[in-house]
């Protein structure tokens, strides 16, 4: 028979006004946004602070690609992380480079290491790392964010806009609507508390 699941734990690395979710089953984890360039060691520091070891993250996932969101995600690939990319986002990758100026300390992202999938083998990769749930596209900050929502209703929207501040992005409320459907209860967003959604 075989064994159960393993529960899920959410614990936040976050640091510098940007929370980066670690979503665990068992000691097979997620890394949910990635951090600033050059600033490696102070996530090792907050994942030895909150328990995790960096060599049991198996993926690292950008809600998408600005600096305070994938900065560091280089330099986690060099220390034996790989970059899951959703195919939309591929493109977005070469252009944070354009946003970056030396004091960042930016480490140019390359192909090497990422795992790129569509939406519709998310669930099936989740899978296989002992977390149910998908990745969705969510634009509404960019065209190329994407939002984990896992079975249990906990969705990680990265800067995905509040509904109550996206009167006036359509987009963002489609977003919004689209997770709801899908069963979306409780949000981790990029910035700021954990909220209900209702």
């Amino acid at each position: 028979m075989p064994n159960p699941p393993a529960p899920i734990t959410i614990v936040n690395v976050g640091y510098r006004s940007t929370n980066y979710w670690v979503v665990s089953a068992g000691a097979s984890r997620l890394l949910v946004d990635i951090g600033y360039p050059g600033t490696l060691g102070m996530m090792k520091a907050h994942l030895r602070k909150m328990g995790v070891p960096l060599r049991e993250i198996r993926y690292a996932l950008a809600t998408h690609y600005h600096i305070d969101h994938a900065g560091l995600a280089e330099e986690l690939k060099r220390e034996g992380v790989p970059l899951l990319v959703l195919d939309v986002q591929a493109p977005a990758i070469p252009l944070m480079k354009r946003y970056t100026k030396p004091s960042d300390h930016y480490v140019e992202i390359t192909e090497h290491g990422n795992v790129i999938i569509s939406f519709a083998q998310s669930r099936q990769l989740l899978r296989q790392i002992g977390i149910g749930g998908e990745i969705l596209a969510t634009p509404g900050h960019t065209e190329h964010c994407v939002s984990l929502l896992l079975d249990n209703g906990s969705a990680f929207t990265g800067d995905l806009p509040p509904e109550a501040m996206a009167f006036d992005n359509p987009v963002a409320l489609a977003s919004w609507q689209l997770l709801r459907s899908k069963g979306a209860r409780r949000v981790y967003p990029a910035h700021g508390p954990i909220w209900q959604k209702l």
